[in-house]
């Protein structure tokens, strides 16, 4: 079977991008509570926080991608169908 026509490829050059972005982002976050003035205990209930906050953002990504992948593959199934009930009912 054919890929489809509006399947995407991301290029090295947005992956690097986004996992700099992202490594940028949790590191600032880090120096900025480490360097807090604020006793221990806050900093470390926002760094936990902060890493339950990331783990819950990559769930929601995943499950957002799952069912879109779903979604795509059901599609194809129809269209699969589609296609053998037209090539039955052909009359030429």
């Amino acid at each position: 079977m054919q890929e489809p026509l509006n399947a995407q490829s991301h290029s090295g050059a947005w992956i690097f991008q986004a996992w700099i972005s992202f490594i940028l982002a949790i590191s600032a976050t880090t120096v900025g509570i480490i360097y807090l003035p604020v006793d221990n205990w806050t900093k470390g209930f926002m760094g936990m926080g902060m890493l339950f906050s990331i783990g819950s953002t990559f769930n929601v990504a995943k499950t957002t991608r799952d069912l879109h992948e779903a979604k795509k593959f059901a599609a194809r199934i129809d269209e699969a169908r589609v296609e053998r009930l037209i090539k039955e009912h052909n009359p030429l």
